[in-house]
């Protein structure tokens, strides 16, 4: 803060005080990084939850798909297959690729979920299970 004369007199001069325009243009600077901070800071947090809610839809659809092989109480054949699996107006993919273990009453099932839009593939979540024979 500086001070200004008022008027040019010898005794009793009177002084203005203020903020010079440097002074100002500092304390906005400084408020607009906090407030881009802040912006960037809010920006990832949502990005996250986003992130979560998403990754969480996927693990459903996978574990529903480990279920669905449970539940025909069969052996899975070798191979590779697809099911589409919708969740809250996403469109999600999962990938199951089941494979042979060196116990022959046992298999391995890895399932990879992708997350599709018209554009590009995603992939979200990949979750892996041993399954036996009943």
């Amino acid at each position: 803060m500086t001070k200004t004369p008022l008027q040019n007199q010898r005794k009793g001069a009177r002084y203005v005080m203020g903020f010079t325009l440097i002074e100002v243009l500092v304390a906005l600077s400084i408020v607009a990084i906090a407030l881009m901070a802040g912006l960037r800071s809010t920006d990832a947090l949502s990005r996250n939850a986003s992130r979560q809610s998403t990754q969480w839809l996927a693990q459903i659809c996978a574990e529903n798909e480990f279920t669905k092989l449970r539940l025909s109480r069969q052996m899975p054949p070798v191979g590779v297959s697809t099911v589409n699996c919708p969740q809250a107006n996403l469109d999600l993919r999962v990938n199951l690729n089941i494979q042979p273990t060196p116990n022959p009453n046992f298999r391995r099932i890895d399932a990879s979920v992708d997350w599709v839009t018209p554009s590009s593939t995603t992939p979200v979540l990949q979750l892996a299970t041993v399954l036996g024979r009943y």
